[in-house]
């Protein structure tokens, strides 16, 4: 049966660590598990990953013992449907911006009777072969992690229909996107799109709720390879 890592994690009261990918690696995918890390994150929003390279993305996460996430393009049920068939256990929707959007990522994400996904003989469902059925399902549902992110600054309008709606897990920040939407393009570190982000985080924890910065922390990868590599550079003094 398939387990979440970053569900497990928060059972033991730890911060799950995870490698946030734009680009497609299976070798950097299994090098992130030996390094010990809890999950990965493919950014299909804005990277290039196609329905065949995420089916192997998942493939080599799950041999190196790491739970896949992935942020979606947008959150129809057919996108969402393609990317846990693939075997994603956790699911970021983009720009949910009211409580209509966030039913709709909720229910996409999970079987009947909390969710409407179909079913489908993929990878993720162990191609319809054992343990596939209601344990299956039972299961998935139990694992399955949904994110929603709150890059909009209309999310103010509808938070309260927002945080209402169940099978949404955490919820997650977006400062690129809010400064856009701010009218302030480029800007993410603008002090208004910083009070705008705490407000929205306040207004989450009040209501009893995580963000997913609260329970998981993820480096993006193309990071770890630039300041790597300005490190060794800077210390070979190569200009």
């Amino acid at each position: 049966m398939q387990k979440n890592n970053v569900i497990e994690c928060i059972e033991q009261k730890k911060i799950a660590h995870g490698v946030n990918f734009i680009f497609p690696s299976t070798t950097l995918v299994e090098l992130s598990g030996r390094s010990g890390f809890d999950f990965v994150t493919f950014d299909s929003e804005h990277g290039p990953f196609t329905i065949d390279m995420l089916d192997d993305l998942c493939r080599v996460a799950d041999m190196s013992g790491l739970t896949p996430f992935a942020r979606v393009p947008d959150i129809s049920d057919s996108t969402i449907l393609r990317f846990l068939d693939r075997g994603i256990m956790g699911i970021t929707g983009p720009h949910i911006t009211d409580g209509n959007r966030a039913e709709q990522l909720a229910n996409a994400c999970r079987y009947a009777p909390l969710g409407n996904r179909s079913f489908g003989s993929g990878r993720g469902a162990f191609f319809g072969g054992p343990p596939s059925g209601q344990k299956y399902m039972d299961n998935f549902n139990k694992n399955v992690i949904v994110i929603a992110q709150l890059e909009d600054i209309y999310v103010l309008d509808n938070i309260e229909d927002i945080l209402s709606v169940d099978g949404i897990d955490f919820f997650a920040s977006g400062a690129q996107d809010i400064a856009q939407s701010m009218g302030l393009a480029g800007q993410p570190n603008h002090p208004e799109v910083k009070k705008f982000e705490k407000e929205i985080i306040d207004i989450v924890h009040k209501a009893g709720r995580k963000m997913a910065e609260d329970v998981m922390h993820s480096t993006r990868a193309v990071n770890m390879f630039l300041e790597s590599s300005r490190k060794y550079l800077d210390s070979h003094k190569i200009h």
